[in-house]
């Protein structure tokens, strides 16, 4: 095993124990005197204002993440994803305690349809950590629990009813903290839906609690192509031996994996830190794959940054190194609104004849446009299908004869 030094309070525990997965999960720190016998450094003042916020938002650190922390350090950036800190008792006013409202859209428990051909599939509460900069910090956490069969059959249901949707998002809590035999039990249940092409796990296993993908496990996955795999590394100080072992052993089972990072303030919002984190992730065989402007949900006030800060950094990178490691910068947008993608300004003007461009470099070049010429004949457009053509957004004004659409997908003939 490629060993990360544990912190002296795990010396003793056998390398067969610390790199058991389910001896991480059994042995979390969930409370301030657990917290205190592994971090003795932390005063008593602390230790008061962190029992505060566990009277609102429960903590669990794995072993494994906690050896990483640096506490002599308030600014260590593990620390600040793991340790609770007193300025989670801040409610800003724009905060929300559903900034995204999932709860909305929901069309089953825990399944929540948002774009017109992919769904949202929460499985489970529990997560092998709870990050202090969750999104969905409403509803994770509050008890360690997989949902009822009930409530998988609903949700199945509700993705066989629906033949638009081709693409289904597991997410929770954490998928990979279910047993092997109850995550490929649904897994062959969605395999089994005509309609549903690919499925995609996020989780954040590899960066907490590497242990987690153990050779059954991918082997299992393997089975259920295809199908891709979001992890969620917002610091190279996560990049750990282990963490890319991990990483490692699902892109060898033919899992294409992706990376989705929050832009944090005090932990990532840097540009020499994100480019050196993108890079450890090609390393590891993972695409960059989003970065999120921090939602505005409760009690995160102090983690969210300018979204010029992101736009800076997507600068800092494209044209700067390889274009695999630039991630799109998306606003997951409040009300619902879903993810819009945002990147600086390389389009400096337009006209009919020419567009005027700018490079990474502040290069200033022009692009002739073609001139108008008759269509090949015989050609056989894509769009001549309507299975793909798009009934719903902006994109419908640009192939069909309307001139305003209202932004409803689910109600389509009306």
């Amino acid at each position: 095993m490629n060993a990360t030094v544990k912190a002296a309070f795990w010396d003793n525990v056998p390398d067969a124990e610390w790199s058991n997965w389910k001896w991480q999960m059994r042995n979390r720190i969930t409370d301030v005197p657990h917290l205190r016998e592994v971090f003795p450094e932390i005063m008593d003042v602390e230790a008061a204002q962190i029992e505060r916020v566990l009277g609102n938002f429960r903590m669990a650190i794995t072993p494994y993440y906690a050896s990483l922390i640096d506490v002599k350090n308030p600014y260590c950036p593990i620390r600040q994803q793991a340790i609770p800190a007193i300025q989670e008792l801040t409610q800003a006013p724009e905060d929300l305690n559903d900034p995204l409202e999932e709860d909305r859209d929901v069309i089953a428990p825990h399944l929540t349809w948002r774009y017109p051909d992919r769904v949202l599939m929460l499985m489970t509460e529990t997560c092998n950590m709870y990050c202090r900069h969750c999104t969905r910090r409403r509803k994770v956490g509050e008890v360690d629990a997989v949902f009822k069969n009930e409530i998988v059959d609903a949700q199945i249901a509700a993705i066989e009813e629906r033949p638009d949707i081709r693409d289904v998002v597991l997410s929770g809590g954490d998928p990979l903290t279910l047993s092997d035999r109850r995550l490929e039990a649904t897994l062959r249940r969605l395999r089994r839906i005509p309609h549903l092409e690919m499925i995609r796990i996020g989780t954040r296993s590899p960066v907490v609690n590497p242990f987690r993908i153990t050779g059954p496990l991918v082997r299992m996955l393997r089975k259920f192509h295809p199908l891709y795999v979001n992890t969620h590394f917002n610091h190279y100080k996560e990049l750990t031996p282990e963490a890319m072992e991990s990483c490692a052993r699902l892109a060898d089972a033919g899992i294409p994996l992706g990376n989705q990072s929050v832009l944090l303030r005090g932990v990532n919002d840097c540009t020499c830190v994100m480019k050196k984190l993108v890079h450890g992730l090609l390393r590891a065989r993972v695409r960059p794959y989003y970065l999120y402007q921090c939602d505005l949900s409760r009690g995160i006030s102090h983690f969210r940054t300018s979204v010029g800060k992101g736009i800076e950094i997507i600068e800092s990178l494209r044209g700067h190194t390889s274009g695999l490691g630039v991630p799109t910068f998306v606003v997951d947008c409040p009300a619902g609104g879903g993810k819009v993608p945002l990147m600086p300004d390389y389009l400096i003007t337009r006209s009919d004849d020419r567009v005027v461009l700018r490079n990474f470099e502040g290069k200033i070049t022009s692009y002739k446009e073609p001139q108008l010429v008759e269509s090949v004949h015989g050609y056989d457009p894509a769009c001549s299908d309507p299975k793909y053509k798009v009934h719903w957004g902006p994109a419908r004004l640009m192939q069909e004869n309307h001139l305003a659409i209202e932004p409803n997908f689910r109600n389509l003939d009306e």
